[in-house]
């Protein structure tokens, strides 16, 4: 259930970022990539995400 969650709100945030011509870049450590994962996993966010790094 909270992976479902978390790939609705990276959608919500993206669209919002879209709408505003801007990107997305995260920084992780103990969360192993998961929200890079969770944005990636929505269909057209390369148009909105960066990058991310994972510093694990």
């Amino acid at each position: 259930m909270a992976r479902d969650a978390l790939k609705l709100l990276a959608g919500r945030i993206g669209a919002r970022l879209k709408k505003r011509n801007l990107k997305l870049a995260t920084a992780e450590s103990c969360t192993g990539g998961w929200i890079a994962q969770a944005v990636t996993s929505v269909s057209g966010s390369s148009e909105w995400f960066d990058r991310g790094f994972v510093t694990y």
